[in-house]
């Protein structure tokens, strides 16, 4: 009641469920009711990642985002540590090698994501290095969306997109990921599934995309989705949680 009254709102508006990620359903969540799921160092912790992932992109409204920030793997993590209690306390144990990840998505139809931000994470402490020393492990912040008309790879079909300047808090630059900023009425080349993730989202009333798809040109030459930050060009910063 103190944060209804202090945001000015007459009635809470927010309704807490109590339920397993894995299981949205149980809970009450039905299909295409939800626009936007968020998580912070959540996921890694579940045992059924497939699961979790497949009822997010249910839940979500068609357009809808999956926006989180977790800790990911640079290679699996072997079978043998996953269940040691003070990696998975530690978010280690339980991170997705980041092209299972991919390959999640792509398993329930969502075939490209955009990481907003990566950081290589330091162990910082002699006992878990010498347990898991041998995986690269990355903060990462990435979000998805549920749309029908994204490609596999980005491709080129001549369009422009041109940002309004009218995003709450961005009235210069909006970062839709760690390689695509768009300054405020300054046109920008863009590949067909970030058109799509600009046209067909909660983004659509601050953008203008000028251009369809009735002309291809071949790949867009973009930076892949899945590409980790180099430990050799970034300082490893941080715990080892998000």
């Amino acid at each position: 009641e103190v944060q209804t009254q202090r945001f000015g709102y007459g009635r809470p508006n927010v309704d807490f469920r109590h339920g397993y990620i894995e299981d949205l359903r149980a809970v009450g969540i039905e299909d295409n009711s939800v626009d936007v799921v968020i998580s912070n160092c959540v996921i890694n912790l579940s045992p059924d990642k497939p699961a979790v992932f497949s009822e997010i992109f249910r839940v979500l409204k068609p357009g809808g985002e999956l926006y989180f920030s977790d800790v990911f793997a640079g290679r699996r993590v072997p079978e043998h540590l996953k269940d040691d209690p003070v990696l998975y306390g530690e978010c280690l144990a339980g991170a997705l090698y980041i092209e299972d990840f991919r390959r999640i998505l792509r398993e329930i139809g969502c075939l490209d994501y955009r990481v907003v931000s990566s950081r290589p994470l330091s162990l910082g402490d002699p006992e878990v290095e010498a347990k898991i020393g041998m995986v690269d492990f990355y903060s990462m912040t990435i979000r998805a969306f549920k749309l029908d008309s994204l490609e596999d790879i980005c491709e080129d079909y001549g369009q422009v997109a041109i940002y309004n300047g009218k995003l709450p808090d961005s009235p210069h630059k909006f970062e839709l990921d760690d390689h695509h900023i768009f300054y405020t009425g300054k046109p920008m080349l863009v590949c067909g599934n970030t058109a799509s993730m600009l046209q067909e989202t909660r983004f659509s009333r601050y953008f203008t995309v000028l251009g369809d798809r009735s002309t291809h040109f071949g790949p867009f030459d973009c930076k892949p989705a899945a590409q980790l930050v180099s430990s050799s060009t970034e300082n490893s910063v941080g715990g080892s949680c998000c």
